[in-house]
């Protein structure tokens, strides 16, 4: 829990009072999954915000021969499909564990009573939607701007994290290349 809090502080800079504390956490559910649990299919609504306490997240697109990986999240961050939870509209993505991953969740419902109830949430809705626009942002100009390669090296300075966690073929995908593109990059780069 104090993961959670220290996260929160951080993205609304500043300490959280005690009393939204207590309010915020008592609206959290803890979950585990396992290993490849899908937490939410293309088409479904999703219903909560996470945090993710340990584990590894993958959001995709399902395709007739393959899935194109749009994102990841891991330990200590927010996740969830957060257009379709905003919206409370179906969803374009999928969403899946790569290892067991254990999270705190809030539902739809309860987030908006913690907007109302406390003196900080609307300042931490805000300025989690303000990070979630940056970083898609970064991403579409990175698939835009940069070449394969270039999305590698860009990935193995910002996320090592990514290279040593994620499969080969979802890696391909996040990147937008085969995963003998990226075999050949490697092969490049290392050489």
């Amino acid at each position: 829990m104090e993961n959670l809090r220290t996260a929160m502080e951080e993205l609304i800079q500043a300490k959280m009072p005690d009393q939204d504390w207590e309010y915020f956490q008592s609206k959290l559910i803890f979950k585990e999954f396992p290993k490849k649990h899908r937490l939410i299919e293309a088409g479904q609504t999703e219903r909560y915000l996470s945090f993710i306490i340990k584990g590894i997240i993958r959001f995709y697109i399902p395709g007739p021969e393959h899935d194109t990986t749009v994102y990841m999240a891991f330990d200590n961050w927010f996740t969830s499909v957060y257009d379709s939870f905003v919206t409370q509209g179906p969803s374009y993505y999928s969403a899946e564990t790569l290892q067991e991953t254990s999270m705190l969740r809030i539902s739809y419902s309860d987030l908006q009573d913690v907007y109302k109830n406390t003196s900080v949430g609307n300042l931490i809705g805000r300025r989690a939607s303000e990070v979630l626009f940056v970083l898609k942002t970064q991403r579409e100009i990175s698939l835009l701007k940069l070449n394969a390669e270039e999305r590698y090296l860009q990935l193995l300075k910002e996320q090592p994290h990514l290279i040593q966690n994620i499969p080969q073929k979802y890696l391909a995908s996040y990147i937008g290349i085969t995963p003998q593109a990226l075999s050949r990059i490697r092969k490049r780069i290392n050489a």
